[in-house]
């Protein structure tokens, strides 16, 4: 299991150039080690996840530069949300515009009672450009995603909750420790299955039923004829922990 942490507080983790190419480099790298489990996305700020793109260095942007800039959130992005394992967002305080955009391309959500969340892009007259118009319908719906992004409006936890941003919402002082938590059990499942599972749901969600049946099958077969599927078995049989050989 692995940890990135938003580490700028100064800032309250804004989003600048170099804090999103370090993370587009960290994720790159994670990506490339067999032995992870999981990942947990976090920060060392407990004022906030993330508040979003940094408005003060784009205030000295021209057109050139908003693109080059673009092409690295664009990769920051794409690598958070290309993981090949789970990936679980502890989210305290702020997480705004690509701050919630970063939490939207984890599988999981874990949240402080404390946390606000939202999309504010068209306040500030531009569109969200880190997923936000494609997996917040994804996630809670055309009619309560449009709400959000039409609005720009700023969502308290209780409501996020209930929306289906987030998946458990927790004390604040408990965020970091329920989403290590969540993500030591997940890593403690066979790899292999779990690598599978979340390949076909995350496959899943731009098919019809027949094409998503038929993910399912390759992901099934994909594991049943695994060394994890015989050790699992052998494990539940012989009463013992499994020692998954991940592959």
């Amino acid at each position: 299991m692995a940890e990135v942490v938003l580490n700028r507080s100064q800032a309250r983790n804004a989003l600048s150039t170099h804090l999103a190419g370090r993370i587009a480099a960290a994720c790159a790298e994670l990506a490339t080690d067999h032995s992870l489990r999981a990942v947990v996305l976090s920060s060392a700020d407990p004022r906030a996840f993330c508040v979003g793109a940094d408005l003060k260095e784009r205030a000295a942007m021209r057109d050139r530069d908003f693109m080059a800039q673009r092409l690295v959130f664009r990769r920051m992005f794409d690598a958070v949300r290309e993981l090949p394992v789970p990936t679980v967002a502890a989210v305290r305080g702020w997480a705004l515009g690509g701050g919630m955009e970063l939490m939207l391309c984890c599988d999981l959500v874990v949240a402080a009672e404390d946390a606000v969340v939202g999309v504010p892009e068209v306040t500030l007259g531009i569109v969200p450009g880190g997923g936000a118009t494609q997996l917040l319908a994804k996630r809670i719906g055309y009619g309560k995603a449009a709400d959000l992004l039409f609005t720009g409006r700023k969502v308290p936890a209780t409501e996020a909750e209930r929306l289906g941003l987030v998946d458990r919402l927790v004390p604040a002082d408990d965020v970091r420790a329920q989403a290590l938590e969540l993500a030591e059990r997940i890593a403690a499942n066979s790899p292999v299955a779990v690598r599978n599972a979340r390949n076909a749901l995350r496959r899943s969600l731009d098919v019809d039923l027949a094409a998503g049946l038929d993910i399912e099958d390759s992901a099934w077969r994909a594991a049943v004829f695994s060394d994890d599927r015989a050790e699992g078995v052998a494990a539940f049989v012989e009463r013992r922990p499994a020692q998954w050989p991940g592959h």
